[in-house]
């Protein structure tokens, strides 16, 4: 829902504020981030939001903000699509990604996905399925990869001797699930959606 409120500053289509924060009481907002990183960082932030003009996307923002500060959705868009320009072959927005980008940062999305995954796993009991919907490849692989890691046979000493038992998790989705190109027609937020799933093991066996 936050999305969607143009006051939290995270749609490039509703004018607002540079906030992004969903906690409110955080101190890192996408103003502070855009109006003070240097170059180099946001160019870093934005090759890892996988934007293809990242260099071009923070040489923008650098120079556009030596004339005045960015201070809303609309100051920073107008910056990107002059910077980045159309994209005729994409249906996604030239601000998409970088927007994307920095929301994550800001609320810390990468960090929280992984612990809450390995806590998930913690809580769950013999049996239990655990199921993580990401929007993003970012996510998707942090999600793959500790659910990778989850599922690969422990290895302990018992009696002086290497012992490899069964892993945590077994995968129930080798591959992500996707939506259907119905489903993406109704709901075109759910065209990057990847769903994954695992189940804790309910014996631990030698």
């Amino acid at each position: 829902m936050q999305l969607d409120q143009g006051k939290r500053g995270f749609s490039f289509m509703k004018d607002g504020p540079l906030d992004m924060r969903m906690n409110q009481s955080g101190n890192l907002t996408a103003r502070k981030i855009v109006n003070s990183w240097p170059e180099k960082k946001l160019s870093q932030l934005f090759k890892d939001g996988e934007e293809p003009k990242w260099k071009q996307a923070a040489k923008a923002i650098v120079k556009a903000r030596n004339a005045k500060p960015i201070e809303t959705t609309t100051d920073l868009s107008k910056v990107l699509v002059e910077a980045l320009g159309q994209r005729p072959k994409k249906r996604i927005h030239p601000a998409t990604l970088i927007f994307q980008a920095l929301r994550m940062c800001v609320n810390r999305e990468l960090e929280s996905v992984q612990e809450g995954l390995q806590k998930a796993i913690s809580f769950l009991s013999p049996g239990g399925r655990l199921a993580a919907l990401t929007f993003h490849g970012m996510e998707e692989r942090v999600v793959r990869d500790v659910l990778k890691e989850a599922s690969r046979p422990i290895k302990k000493i018992v009696d002086h001797k290497k012992t490899k038992f069964d892993p945590l998790l077994n995968f129930l989705t080798r591959k992500p699930i996707i939506c259907s190109k119905k489903e993406a027609k109704i709901n075109p937020r759910a065209r990057s959606a990847k769903l994954r799933g695992a189940e804790k093991n309910r014996v631990e066996k030698s």
